[in-house]
Parts: structure tokens; sequence; C-alpha cells
């Protein structure tokens, strides 16, 4: 195929594509910014080059700088991974123009469906299925209001140009219209450097679920079945899997559709067609990715097709290396998007730091991560808050479920908040295992936002029981605390526990009187996990804190205190809530885009006040109280932090 090929992206993505390429014995290329100079994709490489500053407009997205790495390292073929210019047709074009080949689809193809207006046009006419809605451009904010009202809301307003969940936003009336068209258009402009945006009808309570296609330049086209992706975020995905419990042959039809489709652009390489299904099954087109999306493991897995190795062949001039009739479903998949980011805080707003401990769950048999981070890692400010794709496979999705649940609480991610929490949760909620969910699911489920598991009294008891072993464990040279009572507080309330037998193999405890919980064993390894034997079943969890005072922190804040210390609690003065009404306060993160008010202006609740933009979305900060502006601390381009008071009222 070739000898040497550049990856023109960085990550985990980069690392996917390299591990194939070491597989099929091809030389490899990174670029990288000078903040990601020391980055496992950096060090993965056979060579690699610096494009630019950390901004990924001046390095990730500098055409010059790529081209000018390109023909120094003599690289035959570029990759593009996902985002950054993986759509880009003019770098497709750069690209041919020097003789170097895109490992992609051609300049027709990406233009074609890169647009969402164009792409809308020519899925009609190749007989696909596509969403109500106005097929041009929208000039300004007064069409929008006006084409909204003529479709009727609730609208889809999103960029053309877009992908990624970036540039879109529901609108449910004319206020959030004018609040939705301005913003992603600036979000839009800021991601795609395109800012023309479009308006359809949205679909309520839809599926998402998408069609994968793989394509040559013989005339081959085939599709590798779907994958569901409903569980989603800020139209983000969250949750994936594969195959779909909501499909069946005849909604499986979508497949031929988007064979349609990719035939009527002339598709060669890896693609995605993405639909929404509503509750009938009807399906509607929604968009086509001309590049590798971020769940194919989960295809791969339940195929058995390396996706990243046939594209590479395809660009390579050979032909694909299946026929539809040797594609099948075997077995089930599912992925988990792992975040660096406050799942607490509207179900995940970004947060950066040091990854200070970091151990994947890769013991575990048909368990893979893709990252491209280690332990000592930055997750930095610039770029997507992503820290690996978890995916685990088993011979039907129950299977697969149970496995992902084992590997999410293997998983050890300590010096950055993470989403394991809310992923656990998604896996375990009786409407998703039965398969009854839309992309409207976390905020049906969670309308007041996510504030973790909540214990019910078996938990608690069985929290209770495994923290008093670690407790007595942490004790062990002092031997008078046998059948004496212990407080253990758990997120606050309180439990009395006795000891038993804590000298034996299976040590007791009586939580509150009850019967007593025993402790078949407990185990810990190096990496902070901790494996207990309860009633037959194994917990692992992970101890994140463990300090000499007995102050434990698992998923919950746990306190265990003899009685003298018990007895004293009751005078430490409890800490009041600050009252932070009045002041806006950065809830991640980021860079101010714009400040939208002035000392003495008067703002009402909901008004907007600042944007800022975190890790390449834009967030509008509002007003939570009616007043006057005080004060203002920040200013456009400012870099904050997490928790900083960017504006004041009186």
């Amino acid at each position: 195929t070739f000898e040497k090929i550049l990856i023109a992206n960085r990550g985990e993505i980069a690392c996917r594509v390299m591990r194939t390429c070491k597989e099929m014995g091809i030389k490899t290329v990174a670029i990288h910014s000078e903040a990601d100079a020391n980055s496992v994709h950096t060090l993965m490489a056979d060579e690699a080059v610096c494009v630019g500053p950390a901004p990924s407009a001046e390095s990730y997205l500098n055409m010059n700088n790529i081209m000018q790495a390109i023909k120094s390292t003599g690289a035959q073929a570029v990759h593009p991974g996902y985002g950054f210019l993986s759509e880009n047709k003019e770098f497709a074009k750069v690209l041919v123009k020097n003789n170097v080949t895109f490992i992609g689809p051609d300049t027709f193809a990406i233009d074609a469906m890169g647009d969402k207006i164009k792409s809308k046009l020519i899925a009609k006419e190749a007989g696909v299925n596509t969403i109500p809605g106005y097929d041009g451009v929208v000039e300004n904010v007064e069409d929008a209001i006006k084409i909204a009202e003529e479709i009727g809301y609730p609208v889809m307003i999103k960029a053309s140009a877009g992908g990624g969940g970036k540039g879109m936003r529901i609108a449910w009336n004319e206020k959030e219209t004018r609040e939705g068209f301005r913003l992603s258009s600036q979000e839009a402009a800021a991601s795609f450097g395109d800012d023309r945006l479009l308006i359809e009808k949205f679909i309520d309570t839809p599926r998402h679920i998408e069609m994968q296609v793989l394509a040559d330049s013989f005339g081959n086209t085939l599709w590798l079945n779907e994958r569901e992706c409903s569980i989603q975020r800020r139209n983000q995905k969250v949750v994936e899997e594969a195959p779909s419990v909501f499909l069946d042959s005849k909604t499986r039809a979508m497949g031929q559709q988007a064979v349609q489709l990719a035939k009527a652009v002339q598709y060669k390489s890896a693609g995605t067609v993405e639909f929404l299904v509503d509750s009938k099954k009807n399906f509607y087109f929604l968009e086509m990715n001309t590049r590798l999306q971020v769940e194919h493991p989960v295809t791969e897995y339940i195929t058995g097709i390396d996706l990243v190795s046939e594209m590479i062949r395809v660009a390579a001039g050979h032909q694909l290396s299946y026929a539809q009739d040797q594609v099948g479903i075997n077995g089930w998949a599912v992925e988990c998007r792992i975040y660096a980011e406050d799942p607490y805080k509207a179900f995940g707003l970004p947060s950066i730091g040091k990854l200070t401990r970091y151990i994947e769950p890769t013991a575990l048999h048909n368990v893979r991560v893709d990252s491209g981070v280690t332990e000592g890692s930055d997750i930095s400010v610039y770029y997507d808050p992503m820290i690996s794709k978890l995916v685990a496979y088993g011979k039907d999705r129950a299977e697969a479920l149970h496995v992902m649940k084992t590997a999410l609480d293997m998983y050890v991610i300590r010096g950055v908040k993470h989403n394991i929490p809310l992923c656990y949760e998604v896996l375990c909620n009786q409407n998703f295992v039965e398969g009854n969910f839309s992309t409207n699911f976390l905020p049906e489920v969670y309308p007041d936002g996510f504030h973790g598991k909540v214990l019910d009294a078996k938990e608690h008891n069985q929290l209770c029981a495994i923290t008093c072993c670690l407790y007595a464990q942490q004790q062990h040279g002092n031997r008078q605390f046998l059948n004496q009572t212990r407080l253990v507080l758990i997120n606050g309330e309180r439990m009395k526990v006795t000891t038993a037998d804590i000298n034996t193999p299976t040590p007791s405890f009586t939580i509150n009187g009850e019967d007593p919980t025993i402790i078949q064993a407990l185990r810990f390894t190096s990496s902070g996990l901790v494996h207990v034997q309860y009633k037959g079943t194994v917990v692992c969890f992970v101890l994140v804190v463990w300090s000499f005072f007995a102050l434990f922190h698992i998923q919950f804040d746990i306190e265990v205190a003899d009685r003298t210390v018990a007895s004293l609690k009751k005078y430490m003065p409890e800490k009041i809530p600050e009252d932070i009404a009045s002041l806006i306060i950065a809830p991640m993160p980021g860079n101010v885009v714009s400040v939208n008010c002035a000392v003495g202006d008067m703002v009402a609740m909901g008004d907007e006040v600042c944007i800022v933009e975190a890790m390449k979305m834009h967030n509008s900060l509002t007003a939570s109280k009616d007043g006057k502006i005080k004060a203002i601390h920040c200013k456009p381009g400012d870099s904050i932090s997490e928790d900083d008071l960017l504006i004041e009222l009186e």
C-alpha cells in the first residue's frame, strides 16, 4: 500500500490509526502542537513534526504547516482521523495537487455531503427519506424566525458545514430561535470557518441511528449494519452500541438507502449515514459524515472488519476485502466515551488538569480501550475533553453491558473529573436496559441534572460494611475496636456499626442493629482497586482517598469514627453555603468570547451576560436574578479557570 502515512490528527484517533499502520508494516508520521510535544501519539509515531502553538487554528488546522511536515518527511498519504481537517475539501484538494493521497473520499463527495443543504437535496434525489424543513441558507435572524414559524416549533438550527454536535441548537419559541441562531453561527464559524445555517423540523423523542458504509473505486459499496447513538448530551454522543435493539429487518432498509446515497456521490472509503428514527420507526436522513466516526470500534467488533485497514487499502487502489453477504452481526458491542468532564454540571462541563493516576481496564476479556493519554498526561483546554473510548463486547447485549459495567468499575482516573459515574448509571437504568430510550434520555431521567447514584437501604448497608472492613484493616494494630460501636457517615447520613469476628477471614458488621452483614473476602490491588466479595457477589470499586483520620472517598464521602469522636461532632459548626445568586461564576475553564453587558446595566433573570468557549463549544452564561451590574472582572479573550468570578450584580 504505502510506505509512510502522516496522521493529521492527535489523541486517541491518531493512536488508533497508527496501530493499524504498524500491523500493515507502514511507517507513521505524527503532527503535534507545542502543547502535545510529549503526548502519546507523538511518541508512538516513527517520526513527529511540530506544526504550531497549542490553539488548533495555529497547529492542527494549519494547512501550510501540515503540508511542510508532509514534504519534509516524504509521507505518501495522509489519514485525517475525525474532526480538524477530516472533512475539509480544500485540504483534500491541496494534497491531490501535491501528489499526496488523501485517505478518504474525493473532494466531490466531501463537498456534497459536508454541506448539509446540498446533502439534503442530493439525498432527496437519491430516494432517501429526509426531514421536513427549509432547503436553503438562512440569511439572518429575522429569516430564521420566519422560517421557524412556517415549519412549526420545535425546530433544529444547525451549521451547514458542521458535525459533532457543534453549531446545533433546538428552539421551541422565537426567543430561543434568536439565541440559537446567534450562538450556532458563532460556534460554526469558530469550528468550521463557515457560519451558514439551516433550519428543519425537530423530531421530538427520536432515536439517533447511523449506518456504516464502506466503498471502493470499483463500484462496490457495502453497509456494515447500524449503530445506536441515542444517549447524548448537548447533541454529542456519550454511549453507543451495535446493533440497535430498536431496529428490525424492515427498518434495516436504512442500510440500502445509505448505500444509495453513497453511490449518488460516487463515494469511496469509510463513511457514515446518520438517521433520526421516530417512535413509529419512520426514519429520516440527518447527515453523512465523510470520515471515520468516533464510535467505529463497535462496528469493528460485531463485523470483524478493520475499518482503518480497509480505508488504507481503498486509498491505495485496492478493492474491498469483503462482499455484502460476508457482513453479519456477531455478538454485541457497547462504547462509552470517557470524558474529562464534571457530569454533575449540565451532564458534563469540561475539566482540565493532569492525570495523576491512570489505569485502563484492559486486563478484562472482551474490553478495548482506544486512548491517547497515559499517567501524567495533561488534559488541555485547547482540545476535546475525551480521555478514551471504552468498548465492551459480549455474545449478546446483556453480556456486553455486564462487561462494560465491570470495566467502568475498574477504570482508575485521578487528577481530573470524569463522566464514569454518569455512564455507569445510564447502563443500570431500567429503561436503557429494556431498550426504551431516545435522544431525550438524559433530561428525561434526570430533569434536575445528574446528581450521582442514590443508594437504597441494602446498598447503604453494603457500603457501610465494606468501609468498616477497610477501617478495621487500617486500624489492625489496635485491638480495642472489637465489638465497639463506630459511627459511619455516608454523604452526611449517620449509621451505627458494630464489628465481630474481625480477625477471621469473614468479619461481620451489624448496622443499626439489623442482621449482621458478612464480608467474605476483601482484596486490594496496587492500582487502588478494592475487590469485595459480599453475599456471593464480587464488587469492585476505586478507593480514591484513604486518610489517617478514616476518611474514605469512593464515589461517596464516607467517614468512620468511634463513639468519642462521634459525640464531639455535634460541636463542629456547619459551613453555611454562600449566596451566589448575585455572582456569575465560571462553570468551567475556557476563554471569554464576549461580554454582553456593562457596569450599571439592568438585567433580568435569564439574560445572557457573557459567552465562554470551552473545548470548542460556546456556552451562554446568564443572570440568575434581576439586578444591576455592579462589576465586570473579565474581558473578551481572557483565559479563565473553573469557579473564577466573572461578573457581579448589586
